[in-house]
């Protein structure tokens, strides 16, 4: 084919894992049962923070939040891999593509969002513990929610926009399983620096934000914590606030591994295993995190069980 701009592209090619035909029945069972387990895990928390009265505070309505955003997550990137391994195909159209870049950037802003308002109601928690219900109302954790999703929205559709300015060239193959904003934007034949700066101006100020706000939230609970007088006042403590640092370790250590391991290596195998453990294992893994951490939403789970 002649390398020549398009306005309009038909498809790209999402070159997957792996090629093997053998293989592709193998990929297709592992990665279903993965987002089952997500989606059951996920609606499982769900309902155990909904029939429980004791759970309706700000730190399960947060978690009930992120539950949903990680069955959204991982419902905009997995079940069109799973069909693209029955088909055998690695093609996905472009409008298409761009729709899925634009739910990957609105969830993955959410769960950034929301991992930053649980740290701070934990820090409200263990720092300020009688100003608690004062501080964390029913309307400003409302707030919070619908603060996080106008900004995710908003950061979404401007990719999205900025995207469908691009013309491309004939090599449409991505190296991944989906399509991510970056991988997207080197297969443009156009100038692509104004998405290159708005990609790096937002994701700085996105990402940079809400993580120093957990930083700072958790340097000020450990502070904190480090004061009281006895263990055992310093282990309920740390106990609070376990789960949801698992959690934040969890998503910011693959996520900046993905980056890391994208700049350092050029097989797009290696780059579709990092985008993996960024994507699909942390909303997975996360429910067990919460369950297995935490002694109300255990006994709560009993029950529903």
């Amino acid at each position: 084919m002649e390398l020549e701009n398009q306005t309009r592209v038909i498809e790209f090619f999402l070159l997957g894992f792996s090629e093997d035909p053998e293989l592709q029945p193998i990929l297709f069972g592992l990665f279903l049962l993965i987002y089952l387990v997500t989606i059951c895990g996920n609606l499982l928390i769900i309902l155990a923070i909904v029939s429980d009265s004791h759970l309706h505070i700000p730190m399960y309505f947060f978690l009930s939040n992120l539950s949903f955003t990680d069955i959204c997550f991982s419902t905009t990137t997995v079940p069109k891999m799973l069909i693209n391994l029955q088909k055998q195909s690695k093609a996905i159209s472009y409008t298409g593509c761009i729709t899925q870049l634009s739910c990957v950037l609105l969830f993955a802003g959410m769960e950034n969002f929301l991992l930053a308002a649980m740290a701070y109601d934990r820090y409200v928690a263990i720092c300020k513990p009688l100003h608690y219900t004062a501080i964390m109302k029913a309307h400003l954790c409302l707030v919070m929610i619908l603060l996080s999703l106008y900004i995710s929205i908003v950061d979404a559709l401007l990719h999205g926009l900025m995207i469908l300015r691009l013309s491309f060239c004939t090599f449409l193959e991505i190296p991944h399983y989906f399509c991510e904003l970056y991988q997207v934007i080197k297969l443009s034949c156009s100038d692509t620096l104004i998405n290159n700066i708005l990609v790096y101006t937002m994701t700085s100020t996105l990402g940079g934000v809400p993580l120093g706000g957990i930083i700072f939230s958790y340097f000020k609970i450990i502070s904190s914590i480090l004061r009281m007088p006895s263990s055992g006042s310093r282990h309920r403590a740390f106990s609070t606030c376990g789960s949801h640092l698992s959690v934040v370790s969890l998503f910011y250590g693959t996520a900046f591994g993905v980056y890391i391991s994208s700049a350092f290596t050029e097989s797009y195998r290696k780059t579709s295993a990092a985008s993996l453990m960024y994507t699909v294992l942390p909303p997975m893994l996360n429910p067990f995190i919460y369950s297995l951490r935490n002694k109300d939403m255990k006994n709560t789970l009993k029950k529903i069980i």
